[in-house]
């Protein structure tokens, strides 16, 4: 037992160190590129020694694909937990995507400088990492796809709707809109933003039921 416990332990501390260099690494290279950020500097904001850095991951670019992997993945994880309360609670498949704009833009309003990483490096062709960016990626749309297909299985949505292209439209609405939210519109609050979302989901623009 007390092997066990010491093992667990040093894995807590090696994950709160991991997650200090992502910290580090995301605010870094959100300031001044992935290039021009060395190791020396991520290990200098994270408070940790540079040979710290290589011991957790072989090298920056190889933490900077863990980044990406966490970054989606703690993204991923809100809009799935989103569905599923709302699945809980009784509601129905839109009100289950409207919590999931939501839980986007809570994630984007707590790392916005994970979410502005993530967009930039999608419309890039030429890193190592590409392949892993797109299994990431496919994973957080995979969850809204969900949502869309048993919403046409149930007679929620038209059956006309492309599930796939639906679901990567709504979630870069959230991307793209909490960025200019978070860039050129920061006296908003969530909520507003929000607001303005759901009723794109709920085809309330043009003020007719």
């Amino acid at each position: 037992m007390e092997s066990s416990n010491a093992a667990s332990g040093g894995s807590t501390r090696r994950e709160a160190t991991r997650q200090k260099l992502y910290e580090a690494a995301v605010t870094l290279i959100a300031e001044q590129g992935f290039s021009a950020t060395t190791v020396d500097e991520i290990a200098e904001r994270a408070g940790v020694a540079k040979g710290t850095v290589y011991y957790n991951f072989a090298s920056k670019s190889v933490l900077f694909e863990e980044l990406l992997r966490h970054g989606v993945g703690l993204l991923t994880a809100s809009l799935r937990d989103a569905a599923e309360t709302t699945a809980r609670e009784g509601g129905g498949k839109v009100d289950a995507l409207d919590a999931m704009i939501r839980a986007g833009l809570v994630f984007i309003d707590r790392y916005p400088s994970f979410t502005q990483l993530y967009v930039a490096e999608l419309w890039r062709t030429n890193r190592a990492w590409q392949s892993t960016l797109m299994v990431v990626r496919q994973q957080a749309v995979a969850v809204v796809e969900d949502v869309l297909r048993e919403g046409v299985e149930g007679g929620e949505f038209s059956e006309e709707i492309d599930v796939p292209l639906t679901a990567a439209a709504l979630v870069g609405m959230v991307l793209v809109a909490a960025l200019d939210w978070k860039s050129f519109q920061p006296e908003r609050s969530l909520d507003d933003v929000h607001a303005a979302l759901s009723r794109l989901l709920q085809g309330r623009v043009s003020g007719r039921r």
